[in-house]
């Protein structure tokens, strides 16, 4: 289990897999166990770095170099991932549609 024993309704459990989510809809939805494993760090380095963001802006002295580390890191899995949107297929198969245009067709009447 990912992430076992901790309370998933702490805030960084719940932005974890936010950015999960995100990265594999990224990906397309369907990512290989390889392509999981790579997202399931880069989810947890982007939200060390987002609290080192936060430290930042709070005034709170951070280590510049762990934090360029961890953002070096953060940017070369989002490479091997691909940092661009894999759209995915929304067509509508043929009984989807004539079915939607029905409905467009009972409603206009």
């Amino acid at each position: 289990m990912v992430l076992s024993g901790v309370d998933g309704r702490s805030l960084e459990a719940r932005r974890y897999r936010e950015i999960l989510a995100a990265l594999v809809s990224d990906m397309g939805g369907d990512p290989s166990e390889a392509q999981e494993q790579i997202a399931r760090r880069a989810a947890m380095l982007a939200i060390w770095c987002e609290g080192q963001d936060t430290a930042a802006a709070l005034g709170t002295p951070i280590d510049v170099a762990a934090y360029t580390t961890a953002s070096n890191a953060l940017r070369r899995l989002l490479e091997t991932l691909g940092l661009k949107r894999v759209p995915r297929d929304i067509t509508p198969t043929l009984a989807e549609y004539a079915a939607r245009r029905a409905a467009e067709k009972a409603q206009a009447a």
